[in-house]
């Protein structure tokens, strides 16, 4: 009986396996559900070409943007489960939209199957060149001076994550103001229409060598190596720290030995010395890491980061 219930399988898992054996045949669409030139963009653009030459087909970078992140996210969550449709969760679209988007219209956990964690970085919060606050505890005093006065930028829930909970901390009242992306909630702070944003440091460093805005603080509980004259925030306000993450995921239902050989690519791309090298000089921090570490990471930070955009007084919607 043992045997022929053997037997009776293996007709039905060869299949899979042929397409595991063939895949990838054809290029890759990598779904990235925010602008060019976003800190999830940006690492990505780095990732697809060593991607590129280690799975033999094409990686293309498909940006979706739009509802902070649910426009492009849901549209991989739908695409068909064969393997050749990536996306990259992250903080924003991977755990924070869970309770901030009313109805959301897709579930990380449920929708997709992880194919492995990517790297991890910091945001850098930056005031126009000509404002008045010359360090994190001086823009606290100003936001105390003119209570809900004072604007932060954010073009995602991880600026906007990091900007409440350091009015919160602080004892201030600030006002949010949304954007489409991060470089669009930057570029209004370079300009001096708005007061303050956390922006990551591919988009934010260059403005910061030339003159163009000014660092106050890190998000890393520790000064940051490629910043090491930029405070943590966590010097002024004790206990604030955030790091801000990337994970790779396919619809739901890709084959499992599909998600084995992306999962093998992927990681030996983030173990080469120079592609590590590279991201590092942008702030990026590559770590390989298996499908199923992702998935339980990936459930651990929905819980911890939405009670901490309660605490940060966040509303869903």
């Amino acid at each position: 009986m043992l045997t022929r219930r053997v037997a009776l399988a293996t007709p039905l898992f060869l299949p899979a396996l042929a397409r595991a054996q063939n895949w990838p045949d054809r290029p890759i669409r990598l779904v990235v559900a925010f602008p060019a030139g976003s800190v999830t963009d940006t690492l990505m653009r780095h990732l697809s070409e060593p991607l590129t030459r280690e799975l033999g087909q094409p990686v293309i970078i498909d940006n979706r943007p739009g509802g902070n992140g649910v426009v492009g996210t849901e549209s991989a969550a739908r695409s068909p489960a064969d393997g050749h449709t990536w996306c990259v969760l992250s903080v924003t679209n991977g755990a924070l939209n869970t309770y901030t988007v009313p109805r959301l219209s897709y579930d990380p956990v449920k929708d997709f199957t992880p194919i492995g964690y990517v790297a991890e970085t910091a945001y850098i919060l930056v005031v126009p060149a000509n404002s008045p606050a010359q360090d994190l505890a001086g823009l606290i005093a100003l936001a105390k001076q003119r209570p809900g006065q004072l604007t932060f930028s954010h073009g995602n829930s991880s600026a906007l994550i990091a900007s409440a909970t350091l009015a919160r901390m602080g004892g201030v009242e600030m006002t949010a103001v949304p954007y489409r992306g991060g470089p669009e909630a930057l570029t209004d702070v370079i300009a001096g229409r708005i007061d303050s944003t956390w922006t990551d440091i591919p988009a934010g460093a260059p403005q910061i060598r030339e003159g163009k805005v000014r660092a106050l603080a890190v998000t890393s509980p520790q000064r940051f190596a490629l910043l090491p004259d930029v405070p943590a925030a966590a010097e002024t306000l004790p206990g604030y720290g955030f790091t801000f993450w990337f994970g790779m995921s396919a619809p739901a239902g890709t084959p499992a030995p599909v998600v084995a050989k992306a999962n093998a690519a992927l990681n030996k791309v983030l173990r080469q010395g120079e592609f590590a090298e590279k991201v590092a000089r942008l702030g990026y921090v590559p770590r390989a890491e298996e499908p199923e570490w992702f998935r339980t990471f990936l459930q651990a930070q929905i819980g911890e980061l939405t009670s901490r955009a309660k605490e940060a007084g966040i509303e869903p919607g």
